[in-house]
C-alpha cells in the first residue's frame, strides 16, 4: 500500500525552511558573538535559540496531525487551509519573538494560538 500525501508535504517543505532559516539565524548569533554552547546571558541568542526551539516543539506533532487528516481523505481545501494557518502562525510566532524581542506580542500571541487552535481542531476531527 502506498500512501500519498501531497498536501502535507507542500505544507511541511515550507515549515521546513523555517525551521532551517531559524537554526541559520542562531549559527549567525553564535558566531557573531562567538558563543560556542549556551547563551552566556546573550538575550539576543537567547531569543534566537528560543525561536528556534519553539518551532521544533511545535511543528512536528502539528504537521503529523495534518498528515494523519489528509490520509483519512480530509478535503484538500481543508487541508490546505490548515497548512496556510499552521505556517501563518509559526511565521508570526518566530516574528514575534526575534523582532519584538521576547516578552508579549501579537505575533507570539496568535502564533501560539493559531498553532494550539489546528491541533486542537486536528484531534477533533481525527
Amino acid at each position: 500500500m502506498q500512501l500519498n500525501a501531497p498536501i502535507t508535504a507542500l505544507y511541511a517543505i515550507g515549515l521546513a525552511l523555517l525551521v532551517m532559516a531559524l537554526a541559520f539565524n542562531v549559527a549567525r548569533v553564535r558566531r557573531s558573538r562567538r558563543i560556542g554552547l549556551g547563551t552566556a546571558g546573550d538575550e539576543t541568542l537567547a531569543l534566537a535559540v528560543r525561536a528556534h526551539g519553539n518551532a521544533v516543539e511545535a511543528i512536528p506533532l502539528t504537521l503529523v496531525l495534518m498528515l494523519l487528516l489528509e490520509i483519512n481523505g480530509a478535503p484538500a481545501a481543508s487541508l490546505h487551509g490548515f497548512g496556510a494557518v499552521l505556517l501563518a502562525a509559526r511565521l508570526a510566532h518566530a516574528q514575534g519573538l526575534l523582532v519584538r524581542g521576547g516578552g508579549y506580542s501579537t505575533g507570539r500571541f496568535y502564533g501560539t494560538l493559531g498553532t494550539w487552535g489546528l491541533q486542537g481542531l486536528a484531534v477533533a476531527g481525527l
